[in-house]
C-alpha cells in the first residue's frame, strides 16, 4: 500500500478518536504506532495528525453546543457561573489555556466543557492545535530513537489505570460543571419560597 494511502488512514483514525468525548487512546500513541509500524514520514504525520486532532475536537464542541438549548434555566445558569469563575482572572485562564494545549491531559472532557459553555471556539482549538503539534513532534521523535518495546503502545495508552483513572475523573469534573451532580427535579428552594403565595395578613 503506497505511503499516501497509509497515512490517509492514519489521519482518518486520529480524526474518528478525537469525535470521542471519553475514552478512545490517546492521539500520540496512534501516532507513533503508524510512525513505528508503518514507517511513515514524521513531518507530515505530526502536522496533518494535529491538524485531524484539531479538527475532531472542534466538531465535539460544536456538536455539544447544540445540546445547550435541551437544558434546563438553571442548569444552564449554573454552567455560566462555573464559566464567569473561570474567566474571572484572565492571566490565570490564559495560564490554564496554555497548560491545556502542551499538556498531555484527556481533552475530550474539556472540549465538550467549552461547547456546553459559551467561550469562543476557534481561539481554543488554534491554542490546541499548536500545543499539540509541539507534543506531537517529541512523542514522535522519541519513539523513533527508541523504537524497542512500542508495539503494544497503544493498548498499553488505553488500558494503563492511571490513564483510565484520569479520563474517570475528567467525567466527573465535566458532570459538576454540566450540573449532573445536582437534582433536576423541581425548583430550588430558595426559589419555591419566593414562589410560595404569602400569608393572609390577620386582621384584629
Amino acid at each position: 500500500m503506497p505511503d499516501l494511502a497509509q497515512l490517509a488512514i492514519a489521519i482518518g483514525v486520529v480524526f474518528a478518536i478525537n469525535l470521542l468525548p471519553a475514552f478512545g487512546p490517546p492521539t500520540w500513541a496512534v501516532l507513533v504506532f503508524f510512525s513505528l509500524d508503518f514507517e511513515l514520514p514524521a513531518v507530515p504525520l505530526v502536522l496533518l495528525g494535529a491538524l485531524a486532532a484539531a479538527s475532531g475536537r472542534y466538531l465535539l464542541a460544536s456538536g455539544t453546543r447544540r445540546l445547550r438549548p435541551r437544558f434546563s434555566e438553571e442548569r444552564l445558569a449554573h454552567i455560566d457561573r462555573v464559566q464567569e469563575r473561570a474567566l474571572a482572572n484572565r492571566r490565570r485562564a490564559g495560564a490554564g489555556l496554555g497548560l491545556f494545549a502542551l499538556s498531555p491531559v484527556p481533552s475530550g472532557q474539556l472540549f465538550v466543557g467549552a461547547g456546553l459553555m459559551t467561550v469562543p471556539l476557534l481561539p481554543l482549538t488554534a491554542a490546541f492545535f499548536a500545543g499539540r503539534l509541539v507534543s506531537y513532534s517529541i512523542y514522535v521523535a522519541a519513539a523513533n530513537v527508541a523504537a524497542e518495546g512500542l508495539g503494544t503502545i497503544v493498548t498499553d495508552a488505553l488500558t494503563s489505570p492511571l490513564g483510565l483513572g484520569l479520563q474517570i475523573a475528567m467525567l466527573v469534573v465535566l458532570a459538576a460543571v454540566a450540573g449532573g451532580l445536582r437534582p433536576s427535579g423541581g425548583a430550588p428552594a430558595a426559589d419555591r419560597r419566593a414562589q410560595a403565595p404569602a400569608a393572609p395578613a390577620s386582621h384584629r
